[in-house]
């Protein structure tokens, strides 16, 4: 191609104008390329001849009586549009993707290359469903002009292998019928990654596994030295003894720990859901399925870890197929025949004697031997207790914030009564413990009185009736009523006014005023203990 002038020729605007400025060009033998008219404007891109220069052009436009001004441009505005869409295209992190309305692609950015991992080259020019599939989206879009959003799509043929997320808009002519279409392309691991950004959970470490007993020392070393690796690890201990934290702490201290940490209880989800859920499933797998398939938990744990709480509940039929990811790390979607790879670490964990379930026929020797790689048993509580006094009032700083009581500390005597139980509830039952005692304790120190332990004790607790000889005992609603007048009662002999009390008890005047109505305690009344007897 010979070299060539871009210019702009403003003018008055009227008919035939852009026929008066041909005329000149034909008139000097000058070779047109390309010609965009606007109203009053033409920009005009000519083959440079040989001795024919620009100012010579220009003074001629010039001489014609309605042309008003002429100056070179670098290039054409549609030129320059298509410069600046591709520059877009190129910069974009989407993959895109542009068919005519023969199905022709004729877009094909450096993302999409990367997404679909082939060469623009390769597809621009060629038919969408040869390079991709006859039966992606864009075709049907092609067909009926309505868009889609967010399909997912898993290609497996010989032209690419490749797992994405893609939405598309079709181009319409000046009638709406459809001349094209437009997608868009997100690899599915990036999509992974911004969906887990938002929604990821917060981790613990280490570091925040409480107990300073030489048992929780060792178990805490076993465990880090796991989380180095990538073997499967099984987490074994009684319920409340904090396994979920254990495979929460491995994960954050592993190379994994910027990926997803996907939490699942096998006990909680009955079967045929949760295989749904753990393998995802394809549109129109079952009755109820969601349009367009659902990704399953195994895919989104992908390069993360898969933590399977209570797997001793996990079905036969699940176990086998848990066996298969293990043995080849690939997942089938429920209704599908693709078989997709997933690089996923699982830690498992169970309050069950696995062993006993497999003589019983309940859990299978070949899927315990996966997952039995690095076993970890956390002890119960009360091998430990010497990790109560930690655990206590780390729990009291905690939950008296939950509960909204400022209580600062426990009595030796409490601490005794702790000490002295044997925890069956471990962990989790110490917390319910102390949130009790902060809930019936109205001082800053948690006393032996505001502990219950045991079933048998909430006779001799505050909040349910006991028989007391012939006098009917109190419960917790007359104790707390009686407690409130009695401190009512208290403020307002130390007080010269109900503002007054109402600053020594902690509370609005309005409350004040609102407790001593409905006690009945009158502003003109004197006010003693005397009332309450």
């Amino acid at each position: 191609m010979g070299e060539t002038i871009c210019f702009a020729v403003k003018t008055k605007d009227r008919v035939g104008m852009a026929l008066d400025i041909l005329k000149i060009l034909y008139r000097h033998g000058i070779n047109l390329k390309a010609m965009e008219v606007a109203p009053g404007l033409a920009f005009l891109k000519i083959e440079k001849a040989e001795g024919l220069s620009f100012d010579f052009l220009k003074e001629q436009l010039l001489q014609e009586k309605d042309v008003l001004e002429v100056e070179r441009i670098k290039m054409m505005p549609q030129e320059k549009k298509e410069r600046e869409i591709k520059a877009v295209l190129d910069a974009t992190v989407e993959g895109i993707i542009a068919i005519d309305k023969n199905g022709i692609i004729t877009a094909f950015n450096p993302a999409a290359e990367k997404i679909l991992r082939i060469k623009a080259k390769e597809a621009i020019g060629r038919p969408v469903a040869e390079i991709l599939a006859p039966d992606i989206p864009m075709l049907r879009t092609l067909q009926t002009g309505e868009s889609y959003d967010n399909v997912e799509i898993v290609l497996n043929n010989q032209k690419t292998k490749s797992h994405y997320i893609t939405s598309g808009r079709p181009i319409l002519d000046q009638d709406g019928n459809p001349v094209g279409v437009v997608a868009s392309l997100q690899d599915i691991e990036n999509v992974m990654e911004l969906v887990y950004s938002f929604a990821q959970p917060a981790m613990i470490t280490f570091e925040e596994i409480l107990g300073e007993s030489e048992k929780m020392r060792r178990v805490k070393e076993i465990a880090k030295i796991a989380a180095k690796g990538n073997s499967t690890v099984l987490i074994r201990g009684e319920s409340g003894t904090g396994k979920e934290l254990f495979a929460r702490s491995i994960h954050m201290a592993s190379p994994r720990k910027n990926k997803p940490f996907v939490a699942v209880n096998c006990a909680a989800i009955p079967d045929t859901l949760l295989e749904s859920e753990l393998f995802g499933y394809e549109e129109g797998a079952f009755t109820g399925a969601k349009k367009g398939g659902k990704q399953g938990l195994f895919k989104y744990a992908d390069k993360g870890t898969l933590f399977l709480d209570e797997i001793g509940e996990l079905s036969t039929y699940l176990q086998v197929k848990l066996l298969r990811v293990l043995q080849e790390g690939k997942i089938r979607l429920v209704g599908g025949n693709e078989e997709i790879p997933v690089d996923v670490r699982i830690i498992a964990a169970t309050n069950r004697n696995l062993e006993k379930l497999m003589k019983e026929g309940q859990f299978r020797e070949d899927l315990y031997y996966r997952l039995n790689v690095i076993p970890i048993f956390i002890p119960p509580l009360r091998e430990r207790k010497e990790d109560i006094p930690i655990l206590a009032r780390h729990l009291i700083k905690k939950l008296s914030q939950k509960v909204g009581k400022r209580i600062n500390d426990i009595s030796s005597e409490a601490m005794k009564k702790l000490m002295e139980y044997d925890w069956p509830g471990n962990v989790r039952e110490l917390s319910n413990v102390i949130e009790r005692a902060i809930n019936l304790c109205d001082e800053e120190v948690i006393g032996v009185e505001h502990l219950v332990l045991k079933e048998e004790e909430l006779s001799d607790s505050l909040y349910v009736r006991k028989p007391c000889g012939k006098t009917p005992c109190k419960n917790l609603k007359e104790v707390v009523e009686e407690a409130e007048k009695r401190a009512i009662l208290d403020a307002l002999s130390k007080s010269k006014s109900i503002r007054e009390a109402a600053k020594l008890l902690g509370v609005t005047h309005a409350t004040v005023l609102n407790k001593m109505r409905s006690y009945g305690i009158k502003k003109e009344t004197r006010w003693s203990e005397e009332m309450v007897k």
